[in-house]
C-alpha cells in the first residue's frame, strides 16, 4: 500500500466518524434547548441550533473512542444493582436525616480504577453520583483516581467497604460495556491511590 494505512471494511474514516458525533450531539442539545423552553417551535429550535453550535464550536469535547462490545446480560445486571443500590442509599441517607442529635462523619477516598479509559472514568463518576452518601471531590484522569466523598463513615472497615463497591461499580460497568483487553485488565490487582 503506498503510505496509507488499510481500513476494515466498514468502519468509517476518523473524519465521517467524529462529524457524526457532532451531529448527534447538536441533536441532542436542540432537543436540551427546546426542553428548557418547555415548548418546541421553530423560533426555539432555530435559537437550539444557533446556541448548540456555538457550545460545540468554543468548547469542543475530547473525542471518546469507544471499543468495547454491549453485553446485554451484564448490562441487565448492572441497572439492577445500581437501582438496588439506589433505594438502599436513599434508605440509609432518610434515616441518618431524621435521626435526632445524630452527625454522620464524613471521609474522602482516592479510588485508582484498573480501567483507566475516559470512558469508564466518565460512567462510573457518574454511577457514583447519582447514588445517595457518595459524590465525586475530583478525579485525576492521568492517574485513573477518583476522589469520592462518602457520608457515615464509622471505622476503617467502612473506608474499606466504600473503596470495595466503587471498584465493584467499576467491573459491573466494565462487564457490561467493556473491550476484551479491558476486561483482562479487571484481574489485576488495583493499586493505592496516593
Amino acid at each position: 500500500m503506498t503510505g496509507r494505512t488499510r481500513r476494515r471494511a466498514g468502519t468509517p474514516p476518523p473524519r465521517t466518524g467524529r462529524r457524526r458525533d457532532q451531529l448527534i450531539a447538536l441533536g441532542w442539545l436542540v432537543v436540551v434547548w427546546n426542553l428548557l423552553w418547555g415548548k418546541f417551535s421553530p423560533a426555539n429550535l432555530l435559537a437550539g441550533l444557533l446556541v448548540g453550535g456555538a457550545v460545540l464550536v468554543f468548547f469542543p469535547l475530547p473525542p471518546v473512542s469507544f471499543g468495547g462490545r454491549l453485553r446485554p446480560r451484564a448490562l441487565l445486571r448492572l441497572a439492577g444493582v445500581f437501582v438496588v443500590e439506589l433505594v438502599s442509599a436513599s434508605i440509609h441517607v432518610a434515616a441518618i436525616a431524621v435521626r435526632p442529635g445524630f452527625r454522620p462523619r464524613g471521609a474522602i477516598i482516592g479510588v485508582r480504577l484498573r480501567v483507566r479509559t475516559d470512558l469508564n472514568l466518565a460512567l462510573t463518576a457518574e454511577l457514583l453520583s447519582l447514588v445517595p452518601g457518595t459524590l465525586i471531590v475530583e478525579v485525576d484522569r492521568d492517574a485513573g483516581v477518583l476522589y469520592v466523598h462518602v457520608l457515615d463513615v464509622r471505622s476503617p472497615a467502612d473506608l474499606t467497604g466504600s473503596r470495595d463497591r466503587i471498584l465493584a461499580v467499576e467491573e459491573r460497568i466494565v462487564r457490561a460495556i467493556g473491550s476484551a483487553a479491558e476486561l483482562r485488565q479487571l484481574t489485576t490487582e488495583p493499586t493505592e491511590a496516593p
